[in-house]
């Protein structure tokens, strides 16, 4: 075994994948290992590991395997310099979207549309609803709990 490079057991060790998973995923694509054994045995590196375990954790937030290819064909499409979308990108599930970070950008993985999420206008727009007059109502009623958790007064 060449330096740097990880067994089949010890990759199931490692990622709590199964061998047929780890058969599976390289029979299909999913992920490959980047070096091989003089014997023709699989031998992944670091960076496999890494997108080995971010697939299983894609997995584990319930995005199917099919959405999880379905994601990666898109993310070479949008990043066209990226060949290993799973190793080299931060990938996070919010609900039922897989959003990529990417410099200083993030968007959907799917369709690549960027997400944009002024907080700053968000803050403002909440501060501006508890200031309402008695008139209006108190449509968010500043309680103690929530002036010590966020510093609004």
């Amino acid at each position: 075994m060449t330096q740097g490079s990880f067994s089949r057991k010890q990759v199931t060790a490692i990622t709590g994948l199964s061998s047929r998973q780890l058969s599976y995923w390289r029979k299909t694509g999913l992920v490959v290992p980047q070096g091989y054994s003089a014997g023709g045995h699989a031998r992944y590196s670091f960076s496999d590991l890494i997108a080995l375990r971010t697939a299983k954790r894609l997995l584990d937030a319930n995005i199917s395997l099919q959405r999880i290819r379905t994601c990666l064909r898109s993310l070479t499409r949008f990043l066209p310099t990226t060949d290993r979308p799973l190793a080299e990108l931060s990938l996070v599930v919010t609900g039922d979207v897989v959003l990529v970070f990417h410099g200083q950008h993030a968007f959907d993985a799917l369709t690549g549309q960027q997400w944009v999420f002024p907080i700053a206008e968000l803050a403002a727009e909440v501060e501006r609803m508890r200031r309402k007059t008695p008139e209006q109502g108190e449509l968010f009623p500043l309680d103690s709990k929530d002036a010590s958790a966020g510093g609004l007064s």
